[in-house]
């Protein structure tokens, strides 16, 4: 958090500078660890173990909220019969740190509440990723930490709005509004609200198989709307085969970047600073977004170059400016955006669901038990391991991330000077075991190889990382840990497993 999210992270600090318990799970002892009562070291991809191990500790100790699953709970039995089978001992053998450490962790877990559970992307960038998801929400609901202020499953996603394209229906099986694709009212509600016939009833493709799908030439035309694919997503030399094979590409971003090489139509979009709109955040907060300069040259809000492509498809959208597209669709179409209106985003902006104009907004979900779907369901999940572990050719494993001064692939922050100067290279974090073992010093260039390609980047030594893990970000095109990841991908949500892959390192 004290990297990809800095802003939270300082809310969690002051917290426990007030007096709250922090409890960090990570294979790394990162900046937030320092604040931690407990810091639990444990391997990478082992997540579901240490979970399930949690559970099975509050179950066998008596220590799970009795009353919140037997009320707003279902399937619990098959839960227990699950968690049993992992006791800390057996965890402890997957997980790298101790049954006592283990039972520590459910103990103080049980010891409070609320307990707020906070995650990063070191959860979903996994081929379990789902799965893990799925634990996170078993555990706060046995610890009955659910529709309650300051508990739950918090998610701290990838970007600033992810929150609000997921709303807006920017994924493949839904509309605005979370309507799924499948169901015929909802088609039935949107052909009408857009003057069309027969909109798709199957869910549409994911990015991985969307990329795919250019080689062999199920897809024809791919439209990429601010994403610097050549740089974020696995194993780049594949990336770019794929980008190359496209019969017709089209980009849409503020800055050229290595994707707009491959585009055969680039459209200059004005930036967030460059336009009205709204942003949504992770706490469902929907916040007006201000104009705070002329965007430069050709460069037009995105709304209107989508406008202008529907124009010339026959189609003449009403809506002329962000305000009339939120009040006139999307607060018409998304019944929980309806009580939303332009008026009603001055000061702290409102949460969804809104239902109605006289709605306050939602503080937090899922009030006195009460689920979307009814009762809390159990999901019980298996540990599974990472597509790819270390072996003897490639004994390390490579988990990426973040690093502070710089943002994503640096379109924006690798502009400016000041980051740069901060920060103005890549790095392969290392342990000091392994860098003394290999005779390796601080800032010594060495060679990171995988399956799929090799980096050459100074050593960062730092008893940040454990022995055998090496830690790097992608930042940099050159250094990019993207050119050795694996394109292995959840089999539900494709999100791909940049958090383990087997690498090995050379001086």
């Amino acid at each position: 958090m004290t990297e990809a999210h800095p802003v939270a992270a300082t809310f969690v600090k002051n917290a426990v500078l007030r007096g709250a318990q922090l409890i960090v799970a990570d294979p790394r002892k990162h900046p937030l660890a320092d604040h931690a009562s407990l810091h639990v070291p444990i391997r990478v991809g082992s997540d579901i173990a240490f979970i399930n191990a949690l559970m099975h500790v509050l179950i066998k100790e008596d220590l799970y909220d009795k009353a919140f699953v037997n009320s707003c709970t279902v399937d619990f039995d098959k839960l227990k019969e699950k968690v049993m089978e992992y006791p800390p001992e057996r965890a402890a053998d997957i997980c790298g740190v101790s049954p006592d450490m283990i039972r520590d962790a459910a103990r103080r877990l049980a010891s409070v509440k609320p307990v707020m559970l906070c995650y990063t992307l070191g959860i979903t960038e996994h081929t379990c990723g789902r799965n893990n998801v799925l634990s996170t929400a078993n555990l706060q609901m046995l610890l009955g930490n659910m529709g309650v202020e300051c508990g739950g499953v918090n998610p701290l996603r990838g970007q600033n709005n992810v929150q609000g394209a997921c709303d807006m229906g920017a994924l493949p099986n839904v509309f605005p509004g979370y309507q799924p694709v499948t169901s015929a009212d909802a088609r039935a509600k949107f052909e009408d609200a857009w003057g069309v016939e027969n909109l798709p009833d199957k869910n549409g493709l994911m990015i991985p198989q969307m990329m795919e799908g250019l080689v062999d030439g199920k897809v024809r035309a791919f439209y990429i709307f601010g994403e610097n694919l050549a740089n974020t997503e696995p194993d780049i030399r594949k990336v770019e085969h794929e980008l190359a094979s496209a019969e017709f590409l089209v980009c849409q971003d503020i800055f050229p970047n290595e994707t707009t090489r491959f585009a055969h139509v680039v459209f200059p979009a004005a930036a967030w600073s460059e336009n009205d709109g709204t942003f949504t955040n992770s706490e469902r907060r929907v916040s007006r977004v201000r104009t705070a300069s002329k965007a430069p040259g050709q460069a037009m809000p995105n709304w209107w170059i989508f406008k202008q492509i529907a124009k010339r498809m026959g189609q003449d959208w009403a809506s002329d400016s962000a305000r009339e597209l939120w009040d006139n669709e999307i607060s018409v179409l998304a019944p929980q955006l309806c009580g939303i209106k332009y008026r009603r985003l001055e000061g702290d902006g409102l949460q969804w669901p809104c239902p109605d104009e006289d709605h306050p907004g939602t503080c937090f979900l899922h009030k006195e038990g009460q689920f979307t779907c009814g009762l809390g369901v159990f999901t019980p999940v298996e540990w599974t391991p990472p597509a790819e572990v270390p072996d003897e050719e490639y004994p390390f494993v490579l988990s990426t991330g973040r690093r502070l001064a710089h943002y994503h692939t640096r379109t924006q922050t690798g502009r400016c000077e000041g980051l740069n100067d901060i920060l103005g290279e890549e790095t392969a974090d290392i342990s000091p075991f392994d860098a003394a073992d290999m005779k390796i010093g601080h800032g010594d260039m060495i060679r990171v190889s995988s399956r799929r390609g090799e980096v050459q980047v100074k050593a960062n030594v730092t008893d940040q990382v454990p022995k055998g893990m090496v830690w790097m970000a992608f930042h940099f095109r050159d250094a990019c840990a993207n050119w050795l990841t694996n394109p292995a991908f959840d089999p539900v949500t494709l999100t791909a497993e940049y958090k383990a892959c087997a690498v090995r390192i050379e001086k």
